[in-house]
């Protein structure tokens, strides 16, 4: 049993999990799935790049690797819809269809571009920098 830590499977989701995971076992010994997992889970819920996963989890790359392999074999939309299942719908997640944008941040034309405005007092006349002006 794993100590449980912020953005790691719980106990009962990992006995969700663990059933429907692909198990082809190659030359080489696999890192085990639950750590995987947690770090694939970490690196998403925090944002941070692959190589910064920490060490506890493995080799970022096995974990960057398991994450895209997993996701061409339809591996992932299994499992968050055997964990949906498992919570009977007391799982809500959040994307960006279901947030909605500032007051302030929408009434922006779409393909308009606009020059940020300068700080007050300043002027791009080159006298004002010291230059000196042709005279």
């Amino acid at each position: 049993m794993m100590s449980q830590r912020r953005y790691e499977l719980s106990d009962f989701e990992w006995s969700v999990i663990a059933p429907l995971l692909p198990n082809k076992p190659r030359g080489v010994a696999r890192v085990h799935d639950r750590r995987v997992l947690n770090g694939i889970y970490w690196r998403l819920r925090t944002g941070s790049p692959w190589a910064d996963i920490p060490e506890r989890y493995g080799p970022y790359t096995t974990c960057y690797n398991r994450f895209v392999r997993w996701g061409k074999l339809g591996v992932w939309d299994r499992l968050f819809d055997a964990v949906s299942k498992a919570y009977a719908g007391k799982v809500q997640m959040v994307d960006s269809s279901s947030i909605r944008v500032h007051q302030h941040g929408g009434n922006a034309k779409k393909g308009v571009r606009t020059t940020p405005a300068l700080p007050l007092g300043t002027t791009l006349e080159a006298a004002a920098w010291g230059a000196r002006v042709a005279g």
